[in-house]
């Protein structure tokens, strides 16, 4: 299977990036393409709930946020105990890699219409619900070196971040307001694949820009960025399996598990844990498991569960 169209962009900004002709994007567009493209997931998602609500949605909805639980806690000893890393270090990296790249989980999406392969259309409610769940336990982990915050403190940067909010707002719109979402879906639809392109075009510069970063950080860091990503989707193909999700569904599940957050996570660990080194957790999530994702890890899974 050659390379999608659409992460082709990712390639060629990171390509400009290194050749020292970067792309200049200015930084209000970047973050009004990631806004596009949470409201999109997030009426896409809502739409689709309104036509599939039912009770086993429900559990395995719950299934889904003990999985975004469970990741951060396998991740955690790891980096931990075997990386060698701070406390407070390994658990923002844990809770990126418990969460999940909004980004990452579009291309997937991209990729299975672009194969006309069939998926439950509600997974952007599932988005949402492995947003939250990690960040919780990252601060747990962290508690015993020094995370402060208060309930009320937590409970914000967990529930009224950025991308959290903007999903989970425009999933309830698109559910409340299904029958009129018609006047929405030629800008947030039709465009979707477009602002896709922009996206990672702006991506690819970004972890390029990162390459000195991954050699000070060592080889460590880099392998757990990679291997990290194949136990968590092959973690979200089982859960998928058991909840007896379609081919397609588990191809999305397993990239969710797969991804590392670099929007909502960081945002919420530096309010809260600002004694770790976000610097280490974004270049892992942005420079090492985001690419390899895009272009190795969505391909790989697509090929082994479809195929």
């Amino acid at each position: 299977m050659g390379l999608d169209i659409v992460a082709a962009f990712f390639v060629f900004g990171a390509i400009a990036q290194l050749l020292g002709a970067p792309i200049k994007m200015p930084k209000g567009l970047y973050q009004s393409l990631t806004i596009f493209l949470l409201i999109a997931i997030g009426l896409k998602g809502g739409i689709a709930l309104a036509e599939n609500a039912s009770g086993a949605l429900l559990w395995q909805s719950l299934a889904v946020i003990a999985f975004g639980a469970l990741l951060p806690l396998i991740a955690f000893p790891v980096l931990w105990k075997v990386g060698g890393l701070t406390r407070e270090d390994s658990a923002s990296v844990a809770a990126h890699y418990g969460s999940i790249s909004v980004g990452t989980f579009a291309v997937a999406l991209a990729v299975l219409e672009a194969n006309q392969i069939a998926f439950e259309p509600y997974f952007a409610l599932f988005v949402a619900l492995l947003e939250v769940p990690a960040i919780a336990v990252g601060l747990l982990l962290a508690r015993g070196a020094g995370a402060h915050k208060g309930l009320k403190s937590l409970c914000h940067e967990m529930f009224l971040n950025q991308g959290v909010l903007l999903l989970v707002g425009s999933l309830i719109i698109g559910w409340l307001g299904a029958a009129q979402t018609s006047k929405l879906m030629p800008f947030f639809g039709t465009l979707f694949y477009g602002v896709l392109a922009l996206f990672l075009l702006e991506m690819g510069r970004q972890a390029a820009s990162r390459v000195g970063l991954i050699l000070q950080f060592g080889s460590f860091i880099a392998s757990f960025a990679v291997l990290m990503p194949l136990v968590g989707a092959l973690l979200g193909a089982g859960l998928a399996s058991v909840l007896g999700l379609s081919a397609g569904g588990t191809v999305l599940l397993a990239t969710l598990g797969a991804s590392a957050s670099y929007i909502a996570v960081p945002a919420a660990m530096a309010n809260a844990l600002p004694e770790a080194n976000q610097s280490l957790s974004i270049t892992a999530s942005l420079s090492i498991t985001f690419p390899f994702n895009v272009l190795v890890g969505i391909p790989l899974y697509l090929a082994v569960i479809v195929q």
